[in-house]
């Protein structure tokens, strides 16, 4: 059952007044892209989301969402790694090209080094190792089959990998949404070692100066920019997976398949100065406030009152005219009893080019099952509305 009256006409004009704009879409350059405001979970911009593309390094995040669950486990279970742990190098990760730690086998590495090489320096051979250690039969093509079935664990359906850094090879593919949930996970479940993504510089051992630098054209900027993992191959072209955070709103931007790095840091820099300047979050409504009343089915009371069970804020436009529609929906009349609190309709909202918004209602008292006489009511109630589909003629209860 759609419901539509006063208090949630009153509901619409609220929002409208706290949004009388609309935001264009954004126009991007990226092969592909996806914008999430991290703070309401709307998704801003979608291109070519579920394409499987190649990550490049921006895989190298799920290996890192791997290694923090190894060394501080969200399950209770005991930790696999610690971050003073030290770990030897393969000739196989040390065999790595491109951007590396520039280890070698004689070497041996603490944890938190290899985090922070894989981080700011995009080290492939640092993965590697993190890999090996991780892996169960050791070698880092058996860690990419684990990468891939954790990946879906996680909601990242169209995910797969063949290793862990992303180094071009046979399946190993990412889309822009997969990635963008993949940094709302590290974000949420990880913030103690969230601000190593912000570091813009780490010297591992002072004898390479060429890779010292973190690659993320937009830290320093001084508009949020905290994270996250940048990528790039022929066949991928320039990519990041980033996130700002202004006030206390935060945005999760992915973009692929740029020609260049500088467009690449001029094409996020937009992204990222459009979602804050054209999209705001507004309080609309307390928690407990009263929205509608349901009908009820063999109650004592014939309805129960409809509250907002949290605080309502919405993301709104910021720009330009819109259409807002709210409507609450239940399956109604609602069978008694009902208990106080029970989550027993939806309210839907609905603006111009974003997403609905769906926010539970909950019954503001206990409505036990009627007795004879209620139930005498309700048939009697059941009756006169079979007579009025059937008959046009007005008919009323004693």
């Amino acid at each position: 059952m759609i419901r539509q009256n006063a208090a949630l006409t009153a509901l619409a004009l609220m929002i409208a007044g706290a949004a009388p704009c609309f935001a264009q879409t954004f126009d991007t350059r990226a092969g592909a892209a996806y914008v999430l405001d991290h703070s309401t979970g709307v998704v801003l911009l979608e291109k070519n989301a579920d394409d499987p593309l190649p990550p490049a390094s921006m895989s190298k995040l799920m290996t890192l969402y791997m290694a923090f669950e190894a060394i501080n486990p969200l399950n209770g279970q005991d930790p696999f790694l610690t971050v003073d742990d030290v770990l030897p190098v393969s000739q196989h990760c040390m065999d790595y090209t491109g951007s590396t730690m520039f280890l070698d086998t004689t070497d041996r590495v603490r944890v938190e080094d290899l985090l922070r090489g894989i981080i700011v320096l995009s080290g492939n051979d640092a993965s590697c190792v993190i890999a090996e250690a991780l892996s169960r039969n050791g070698t880092e093509a058996g860690f990419a089959q684990q990468m891939t079935v954790r990946a879906q664990q996680l909601g990242m359906m169209n995910s797969s990998f063949a290793n862990s850094n992303g180094w071009p090879a046979a399946g190993n593919q990412m889309t822009m949404r997969d990635l963008g949930m993949l940094a709302d996970r590290l974000i949420t479940d990880y913030p103690t070692y969230y601000p190593l993504f912000a570091e813009q510089e780490f010297n591992y051992d002072g004898e390479h100066p060429a890779n010292t630098l973190n690659r993320n054209p937009l830290l320093g900027l001084g508009i949020g920019a905290d994270g996250l993992k940048t990528g790039h191959t022929i066949e991928a072209g320039f990519g990041l997976v980033g996130s700002a955070k202004q006030g206390d709103r935060r945005i999760i931007f992915v973009v692929t398949g740029i020609e260049t790095a500088q467009e690449r840091a001029e094409e996020t820099e937009r992204i990222v100065n459009w979602a804050f300047r054209q999209f705001t979050q507004r309080d609309i409504a307390r928690g407990g406030s009263l929205i509608e009343q349901a009908e009820v089915w063999r109650g004592e009371q014939p309805v129960v009152g409809l509250l907002l069970k949290e605080d309502l804020s919405l993301l709104v436009p910021t720009s330009g005219a819109t259409q807002i529609r709210a409507e609450v929906i239940y399956n109604g009349p609602i069978q008694a009893p009902i208990a106080q609190g029970d989550a027993i309709a939806e309210l839907v909202i609905h603006l111009d080019n974003l997403p609905e918004t769906r926010v539970p209602l909950v019954a503001d008292a206990s409505v036990p099952s009627g007795g004879f006489s209620s139930r005498l009511r309700t048939a009697a109630g059941v009756l006169i509305e079979h007579i009025k589909a059937h008959n046009n003629d007005p008919v009323e209860a004693e």
